[in-house]
């Protein structure tokens, strides 16, 4: 029969472990209002382009892709619309042709959300939203959700960018909202 010690426990369990440990990222909290997100130091956090915009922060491109993508939150003091009115405007932002959508419903500990989760051709803006001029983009992804907060209202997060890219942050999306996909109900559209 074969004895092992504490310590020998031990240094077999950081073996088995360690593998899993380096590839797990550092993560900075980081409060947007009433919310607080928990993203990873990767992730460059820089001050909101517009009074629109509560955090943004770029993600690094991943290996292929020729951009970074891009996490913008919203909100609007509880005003800025309802799930269905904003899945369908983000939506609307693909090219209908070859579009691929999923929602999902879920509840993260600061609250119920809806997740949009879509890939196709985006029209990527130019300029001042007010000028409402786009660059159809091929190879999209936005992974975007409305995060219910009680007592407070609608938060918005948008992720946007080079489909490997925001394919490569969905998991660290879910983790900054302290939401867990396992847990997630994908909805069906209604026909």
């Amino acid at each position: 029969m074969l004895r092992l010690n504490k310590l020998t426990v031990l240094a077999l369990a950081i073996l088995v472990t360690a593998p899993a440990l380096q590839g797990a990222e550092k993560t900075k909290k980081v409060a947007a209002k009433d919310i607080t997100l928990n993203v990873p130091t990767s992730w460059k956090q820089s001050p909101a382009s517009n009074n629109l915009r509560t955090a943004q922060f770029a993600i690094p491109k991943a290996e292929g892709d020729k951009d970074d993508a891009e996490l913008v939150v919203y909100f609007f003091g509880g005003a800025g619309g309802g799930v269905n009115a904003n899945l369908e405007r983000w939506s609307g932002q693909f090219q209908p042709g070859g579009k691929k959508q999923k929602i999902y419903k879920g509840e993260s500990k600061q609250g119920e959300y809806y997740l949009l989760d879509i890939t196709g051709v985006y029209n990527k803006p130019i300029g001042p939203p007010i000028n409402r001029q786009t660059n159809p983009t091929p190879g999209y992804q936005m992974l975007a959700v409305v995060l219910m907060v009680k007592d407070k209202g609608n938060y918005f997060l948008k992720l946007t960018g080079p489909q490997k890219t925001v394919a490569s942050a969905a998991q660290a999306l879910r983790i900054a909202i302290d939401a867990d996909a396992t847990k997630e109900a994908e909805l069906k559209p209604e026909k």
